[in-house]
């Protein structure tokens, strides 16, 4: 269960997950301009049907001119995507929504103007491959961005989740102040830190770069997909090599999926890399983070200050503070 909770008395509904969430009459609409940094997009329908999709929630949206390009299995060339990166700097809308994830923005990272990536002030979004884009604005300038959905995977699905969709404009609108998620096997921790993380395998794979943030004391999140647990363990351990699991508040782990276990594990899945996790780095470890790359995902602010909490089988999330 998936509980949000807001600032302003809310009408409560339930989703066909049963998951209990709340929402209000949008404000006048948003823009968002969507891009393509990483991967081709398969099907340009999908493009239409998470406009249409996002339209109803209330946001207008543009989509760049090379979006739909095709250069191998990168939605474009490099310049290409360079460029459309470049253009979503200068266009009007406030947001900027990749398309969707794969591969592709590691080999752009050295071309990308990150001065101007923060400055444009664009609230950018993506999941999975982007990543890296949001770790490297954080390391390069101190520049929150978020880890939510993405056109085609959520917006442009055949069905699209209700309650992403609603905790998505909920957090842009920043209606969205505590998310809340069951966790019973969760460590007790109370703790205040800078959020960021994302997808395991790309926050890995910047370890020794100088796109990776350098973060104390802040509050981890990591997911993955079709990465066995060993690979799983194995990334961890270079991130605990390097020092940096150990720095931190809370390690939160949202959803791991789509691997396929063999005879010769005996045993071992993930229950043993968490186990292992939590023996070996001494880090509270929060399980049950309603995001990866599952239909239900939370939008979650890379590089922002949140609260953490655990109590009676619940981890809270405190994303919008008022002093």
């Amino acid at each position: 269960m998936t509980h949000a909770a807001h600032d302003h008395a809310p009408d409560h509904t339930h989703d066909e997950h049963g998951h209990h969430h709340e929402h209000h009459d949008l404000p006048s609409p948003d823009g968002i301009y969507l891009i393509s940094p990483s991967g081709a997009v398969a099907d340009p329908l999908a493009i239409e049907l998470a406009r249409e999709r996002l339209g109803e929630l209330g946001f207008k949206t543009a989509v760049d001119r090379t979006a739909l390009a095709v250069h191998e299995r990168f939605a474009g060339t490099d310049k290409q995507r360079l460029a459309g990166i470049a253009r979503a700097l200068k266009q009007k809308h406030p947001i900027v929504m990749a398309t969707r994830g794969g591969y592709g923005l590691s080999r752009l990272l050295p071309y990308i103007d990150w001065t101007a990536v923060a400055d444009s002030g664009k609230i950018f979004i993506g999941q999975s491959d982007f990543t890296v884009f949001s770790l490297a604005l954080l390391a390069r300038t101190g520049a929150s961005s978020f880890a939510g959905p993405t056109a085609v995977y959520d917006f442009g699905a055949k069905k699209m989740d209700d309650l992403t969709a609603a905790l998505f404009a909920e957090t842009m609108r920043r209606e969205l102040e505590v998310l809340s998620f069951e966790s019973p096997d969760s460590d007790a921790v109370d703790a205040r830190g800078l959020l960021w993380g994302g997808n395991l395998a790309m926050v890995a794979s910047l370890v020794g770069t100088s796109y990776m943030p350098d973060i104390d004391g802040g509050i981890l999140f990591l997911e993955d997909i079709a990465e066995h647990p060993f690979r799983i363990e194995r990334m961890l351990t270079q991130l605990w090599h390097a020092g940096i699991l150990g720095r931190q508040q809370a390690i939160v782990l949202g959803r791991f999926t789509d691997y396929r276990l063999a005879a010769h594990d005996n045993g071992f899945d993930l229950p043993s890399v968490v186990a292992w996790l939590r023996a070996t780095v001494k880090v509270p470890v929060i399980t049950g983070l309603p995001y990866g790359h599952t239909r239900v995902k939370a939008t979650l602010p890379i590089g922002k200050q949140v609260g953490v909490a655990t109590e009676d089988g619940m981890a809270h999330l405190v994303l919008e503070e008022h002093f």
